[in-house]
């Protein structure tokens, strides 16, 4: 028997996104879309069933009656499919080991080191999902993530604190000659800036509002939504970025970049080895995070 009536799923994944986040514009941030297709896949799912699903108020987004029934069904059955397309495309065993981390965390350190781990355990399939954004995870989707954490830890997720949060301006050795600056003086420089994609990492503004310092109206920027795109621009010797300790510490020890300045700022938060606790670790989840303490051990004891 066909089983009817069904809508789009891109409606329904646009759906539980907004209901998720409140938003259509963080939405559409999420699932790498403009705010005006999260809005048309809304209003397309609204005309499929004949019912609004949101009361649309001036910055403000709420469910309706019908759209707040409709949205704890349809996150149960994404999350279900989810886990059951999960359990088809990850390779089983106890030896197989599905990494999740954002993209500065695997371009700029994670990557490095894998071949170290793959060399001390061999035996280890490894799949690596790269993806900005620990809320846009499904803890059915990998074993062990390595992510930036400002705030509390969902509560489906266990984790164990990796480094604490140090924040610095740093820039091609190039673009000021060897030189450091004070950071008031960076208003003169050109400022690489992250694209609010996630508003729990530090910003420009931030950075100069904890040192007492307004955030120059008149800075000149160049806005990128890529961090490690970001960070080549900085390599490139087009502007001053923000860097993140130890994130950022094989660009130093490289060469490539130098910091600008002897001030840096934190939100307090840190990486995190994080990994879903519905479910015991395997030898390979086990095997890995062992692993990757002892490397951030080794990599704090030679500072």
């Amino acid at each position: 028997m066909r089983i009817a009536p069904l809508p789009p799923l891109q409606c329904l994944v646009a759906f539980e996104a907004a209901v998720r986040h409140a938003s259509f514009t963080k939405a559409a941030a999420e699932l790498h879309l403009t705010q005006s297709a999260i809005s048309r896949q809304i209003q397309q799912l609204e005309e499929f069933l004949g019912r609004s699903l949101f009361v649309r108020e001036h910055r403000s987004l709420r469910l309706t009656i019908a759209g707040e029934r409709y949205a704890s069904q349809v996150q149960s059955i994404l999350s279900h499919c989810a886990e059951a397309t999960h359990d088809v495309m990850k390779h089983h065993g106890d030896m197989a080991l599905t990494l999740a981390c954002s993209s500065g965390v695997a371009v700029l350190w994670l990557t490095p080191l894998l071949p170290g781990f793959r060399a001390a355990h061999p035996n280890v399939t490894l799949r690596l999902i790269v993806r900005d954004g620990l809320a846009s995870m499904t803890p059915a989707e990998f074993d062990v993530g390595v992510y930036y954490v400002r705030q509390q830890i969902a509560a489906n997720l266990s984790a164990r604190r990796l480094y604490d949060e140090e924040v610095f301006p740093v820039c091609s050795p190039a673009y000021l000659a060897g030189r450091t600056l004070a950071l008031a003086d960076l208003a003169r420089e050109t400022l690489l800036v992250m694209e609010d994609g996630q508003r729990q990492w530090m910003s420009w503004s931030e950075l100069f509002r904890q040192h007492g310092i307004e955030m120059p109206k008149s800075a000149r920027t160049i806005t990128i939504n890529h961090y490690p795109q970001l960070v080549q621009m900085a390599i490139l010797g087009q502007g001053i970025a923000l860097g993140w300790k130890h994130m950022i510490d094989p660009c130093i020890e490289q060469g490539l970049l130098m910091r600008v300045t002897h001030e840096s700022a934190s939100h307090g938060g840190g990486y995190y080895v994080i990994w879903p606790n519905d479910r015991a670790q395997n030898q390979a989840a086990r095997l890995f995070t062992r692993w990757i303490f002892e490397k951030a051990g080794e990599q704090q004891n030679s500072e």
